[in-house]
């Protein structure tokens, strides 16, 4: 046995680790699953308005769903426009009606 520890540890070592973190990552992939849907910028609604109105379809706080559109969609303090499409991160369920954005 101390002669196959000696001979191959890293290659017993790297095998365990590789497991260990196959698990952790399959795990965490499934908690931070989340969509992405396109939104119309309707007059006078605002980022936290948007963010209040998803509000059970998206796992952020306000200042985190804010962050995250300003950052994916190029804009910055708040600064929106009527008519203006946002893509948002959400969780769809099958029946919101609602256009789902391209990954590119």
């Amino acid at each position: 046995m101390r002669k196959l520890w000696k001979n191959y540890s890293y290659a017993i070592i790297l095998i365990g680790v590789s497991f260990i973190s196959s698990f952790v990552l399959i795990g965490h992939a499934d908690e931070t699953h989340e969509d992405l849907l396109v939104v119309t910028v309707e007059e006078g609604e605002s980022l936290w308005q948007i963010s209040e109105r998803f509000a059970g379809e998206h796992s952020l706080n306000h200042s985190e769903f804010i962050n995250w559109v300003e950052k994916n969609n190029g804009i910055s303090g708040d600064r929106i426009h009527p008519g203006e499409e946002l893509v948002i991160p959400v969780k769809l369920s099958e029946n919101t009606g609602t256009e789902l954005a391209s990954s590119e």
